[in-house]
């Protein structure tokens, strides 16, 4: 997919991150999401494409079993790459070593994101309590 930027006065108004473009929903082939990239200098950018997968699995609180991200749902993510794309796969849970290891071990493109991770971005920006979460999420409209 060609990036819509077509001269250096436009791609200097890029953010560094954009949603994708044209996105159809289409029923779950491995991506839940599609986006863009900006790296390099504003005037002369270059542009990467990405995949996003979310998960919403059990994290495994207050005694109940993890639900982990295993070998399975990377490699549907891995297979349904691009070329020249990164993955990004988000869970509320945790991912299982196995899957972990055959990602970094393979030098497959794909940023990991666990629910661990999701809590300390929160608290690192200041957002510690449902109630603050919920607050911050109404700029989305989500999480009523």
């Amino acid at each position: 997919m060609k990036p819509s930027v077509k001269s250096p006065s436009e791609a200097t108004r890029l953010p560094r991150f954009r949603p994708g473009l044209g996105f159809q929903h289409t029923l779950d082939h491995g991506r839940d999401a599609v986006g863009h990239y900006k790296l390099g200098l504003d005037a002369d950018p270059i542009v990467v494409d990405f995949a996003l997968e979310a998960k919403c699995y059990e994290p495994g609180l207050d005694g109940r079993k993890a639900n982990t991200i295993g070998v399975k749902e990377t490699s549907r993510l891995i297979s349904r790459l691009l070329h020249r794309q990164f993955g990004v796969l988000v869970t509320t849970s945790v991912i299982a070593e196995q899957a972990y290891a055959e990602i970094r071990e393979d030098k497959h493109p794909v940023i990991l994101i666990a629910g661990g991770d999701i809590a300390r971005i929160l608290i690192a920006r200041g957002i510690s309590t449902p109630a603050h979460l919920k607050e911050e999420l109404k700029v989305f409209s989500i999480g009523s």
